[in-house]
């Protein structure tokens, strides 16, 4: 480390302790890499805050440095927005772990940025509420993170984004000032909404470190059904249908025979049904009440369904779930893919299904193209295999189709650095030159995050 490096270590040191500033390459090796191991960098530090003032202080010695930081939480990022890819400082924020007790009045709780999701789940159930944002990464994935990609998740269809949970926001801006509103007021007018900009910016504008969440009713009664079909449109429209016909609907989640083969292969599962389908929809209602009739209606309605398979005991909804969850499991072991969350208008998704894997191996003939997702909510996740981690071609096959059909380059991952070459084909010259001009505002030393989101020429 030269001088200037080991001038700034020391004085990070002087804000959180020895204890709490990494150098070691061996130690800060798990910082500066993805979890997919598609995106590396390296860092000159790791810092880990355990305080919104600490928090403060490292922003006012990185930016009196002029040194950049990057935030970051489970690190389990899909879009390089969390690694140190320029040689940031890693502010690592998983020590602001601290979660209040549950607001049972309210339905609310106050959760630090180092706090997992299945956390707050499990808070939420203890006081007789429940958390509406859920995904498979629930144990590993931090608050602070999920807000700063605003991620969505299997309950979306039902609950919103992690957007529409937030009722308050603690966080630093550039500059160094907290901004704290955890009051938790559901009515309160009083100029922008600060959670709801800060969320969403991958920690280009702010670093989270607490935020007030809402809860939402828990439903004790819950019906799984995995749904077969022999084409993909039809699976797609009968989410639609689904959507329309069953209001305890909290999930709707698409996925194809191919998925599903190596989902049983690589995890050891008996397939589902005695024959093999083109496409699956497995679906989850919940209520008060068992809503088992209201969804075997609906389900009865749907004349293209090949098979079905329903659950109604823990055991075994949690069972059909695993051939959904354990897509990602099993696509590791083909090596690492390249992972494109992308949305489509609902009219659109369908089409997209039926052209992804063409475009694909248009330009990578030895490609694989692996399709799922949330249908109830036109999110698909593309992830291609047997193409190199850094062989862009791929990505911009598959985003160039998006955009033509009018869809989103990100649902719920983020742009991130791979995305934001992509940024200027999905937002307009006027969109970006705010988003330049509100970075400029809340930071404007641009020390957070400043090598993503916006795209070459923004920055």
């Amino acid at each position: 480390m030269d001088g200037d490096g080991a001038r700034l270590r020391s004085q990070l040191i002087e804000v959180v302790g020895p204890d709490h500033v990494l150098t070691d390459a061996d130690v800060v090796a798990g910082y500066c890499v993805d979890w997919t191991g598609r995106y590396a960098g390296a860092t000159p530090a790791v810092v880990r805050p355990g305080s919104t003032a600490e928090v403060a202080g490292v922003v006012d010695v990185c930016r009196a440095a002029g040194a950049a930081v990057v935030a970051q939480g489970g690190n389990t990022g899909l879009v390089g927005g969390g690694v140190p890819l320029a040689g940031e400082v890693v502010v690592s924020l998983r020590r602001l772990s601290a979660l209040d007790p549950v607001d049972r009045r309210a339905g609310q709780v106050t959760a630090g940025a180092g706090v997992t999701i299945g956390a707050v789940q499990r808070a939420a159930a203890g006081a007789g509420w429940a958390y509406g944002v859920d995904f498979a990464s629930r144990d590993s994935a931090t608050i602070g993170g999920s807000v700063a990609t605003n991620a969505g998740g299997t309950r979306v269809l039902r609950y919103g984004d992690t957007r529409a949970q937030l009722v308050g926001v603690e966080a630093v801006l550039g500059g160094g000032s907290v901004v704290s509103h955890l009051g938790g007021l559901v009515k309160d007018n009083t100029g922008y909404h600060l959670p709801s900009l800060l969320c969403g910016s991958e920690g280009t504008l702010g670093l989270v470190t607490a935020v007030r969440l809402r809860l939402v009713p828990p439903a004790g009664e819950r019906v799984v059904a995995l749904l077969a079909f022999d084409a993909v449109a039809a699976a797609v429209e009968a989410a639609g249908v689904l959507r329309r016909a069953v209001a305890s609907l909290e999930a709707a989640e698409l996925f194809l025979d191919d998925g599903l083969a190596l989902v049983c292969e690589a995890v050891g599962l008996a397939p589902p049904f005695p024959a093999t389908h083109r496409a699956y929809l497995l679906v989850e209602a919940a209520g008060r009440t068992s809503p088992l009739t209201e969804l075997a209606d609906a389900v009865g309605s749907l004349a293209a369904v090949a098979d079905v398979a329903v659950a109604e005991d823990s055991l075994r909804r949690a069972d059909l779930w695993r051939y959904r969850e354990s897509h990602t499991e099993a696509l590791a072991t083909l090596g690492t893919p390249h992972k494109l969350d992308v949305a489509l208008p609902f009219g659109a998704l369908a089409a997209f299904l039926a052209a992804a894997p063409g475009v694909v191996a248009a330009v990578a003939p030895a490609a694989r193209t692996w399709l799922f997702g949330h249908a109830g909510d036109g999110n698909v996740h593309v992830n291609v295999t047997g193409v190199g981690p850094d062989d862009a071609a791929v990505d911009d096959a598959v985003l160039a189709l998006v955009v033509e059909m009018g869809g989103s380059i990100s649902a719920e991952h983020g742009i991130g650095t791979a995305k934001k070459a992509w940024l200027a084909h999905a937002r307009s010259p006027a969109e970006i030159a705010a988003f330049r001009a509100v970075k400029a505002a809340l930071d404007p030393a641009g020390i957070l995050n400043p090598n993503v989101l916006l795209p070459p020429g923004f920055e």
